[in-house]
């Protein structure tokens, strides 16, 4: 990496750690305040579940539950069986009603096929709607840090998504016409689910705060993120559709170990970004630790993670060949299964 591209990427992670970490507060709290979940009674987080969002003919995006029979299409079964049970991943973890969709599930059981739908002609939705808050660390992998020739962050570099960035797994997502972006960039990452309040929490205890993990796509156009005065990298990271998820919710007792996941990425089936979240330079629990330290991590914030080295802008600009429509991008991580996503 040249001396010029080094230091303007030294200097946007600086002003995008020290500034949107303090938007991001104000905005954490704005967003909680809209979600309209307050948490009523106990709060009980999701356990032994892989969950998925089902795109409904009318629009809805709604809950399902992924069994070795089927997905259990929850607000078809919540109707008929006349259960109160939360429709959505929000509802469920901002609400911490795991209980209510627990109690449906025993229900539904014995019914045969009535409220199971096969996965394969499902229409996938989003898996998160309206999250209070999106939290992204960049910079959080070792090799990947050595390849753009940067020296490892002293603490977390913290940057936002906004929701409109959102997207589902088998989604589309539009390139910007030229004159507002091309340098488009893929990123697999680790997403981390919250499920309790975290506010100053240790190390030692963080991970009993996180209801699950997903397969995210920090999606980038990283002209936006590190071209443009100061480097905008809200901008580089936000476009509609930029934060793909899924397919999964996996709850966090069956996934275990976060910081030993296999991480893939596949551009039209070519084998580009391959390590193990191992290379985290912040594992799981000092991300959740210091984020905790300046504003709460709520249930039902996500945490994007950070990427590992492969990505387009680490290598040298003669072979830069930047993505563009027509490309099939897979993210795969180990128990976490693959996102699929084309651009258009």
């Amino acid at each position: 990496m040249d001396n010029r591209r080094r230091d303007f990427f030294q200097k946007s992670t600086i002003a995008a750690a020290a500034g949107m970490m303090g938007l991001s507060s104000s905005m954490a709290m704005a967003g909680t305040q809209e979600s309209g979940h307050p948490v009523q009674g106990a709060h009980e987080m999701v356990k032994g579940l892989t969950l998925v969002s089902i795109l409904q003919k009318d629009g809805a995006e709604t809950l399902g539950v992924k069994t070795p029979e089927g997905i259990l299409d929850v607000r078809a079964a919540a109707k008929a069986l006349k259960k109160t049970a939360p429709l959505t991943l929000d509802d469920l973890l901002q609400g911490g009603d795991a209980a209510g969709l627990n109690q449906l599930i025993a229900a539904a059981k014995g019914k045969g096929s009535k409220f199971l739908v096969n996965e394969s002609t499902i229409t996938y939705g989003r898996l998160f709607q309206k999250p209070g808050k999106i939290v992204c660390v960049g910079l959080n992998y070792r090799n990947h840090a050595k390849e753009i020739g940067m020296q490892f962050p002293r603490v977390p570099p913290l940057f936002n998504k906004y929701n409109n960035a959102l997207a589902a797994h088998r989604c589309n997502i539009t390139v910007p016409p030229r004159d507002i972006s091309y340098k488009l960039d893929y990123e697999t990452e680790l997403l981390v689910v919250m499920g309790k309040t975290a506010r100053n929490v240790s190390e030692a205890d963080a991970l009993n705060y996180v209801a699950g993990y997903c397969t995210g796509h920090d999606f980038s156009a990283r002209d936006l993120q590190l071209e443009l005065p100061n480097g905008q990298w809200m901008i580089g990271k936000t476009l509609d559709n930029f934060a793909p998820i899924g397919p999964y919710f996996v709850s966090a007792d069956l996934v275990g170990d976060p910081n030993a996941l296999k991480l893939e990425t596949r551009v039209n089936g070519e084998l580009r970004q391959s390590s193990n979240t191992s290379d985290f330079i912040f594992n799981t629990q000092q991300m959740i630790a210091y984020i905790s330290k300046h504003f709460p991590l709520q249930p039902g914030d996500i945490i994007f993670t950070g990427t590992p080295e492969g990505v387009i802008l680490g290598k040298p600009k003669d072979k830069q060949v930047w993505l563009k429509a027509g490309d099939h991008i897979e993210s795969t991580i180990e128990k976490l299964g693959t996102l699929q996503f084309s651009l258009v």
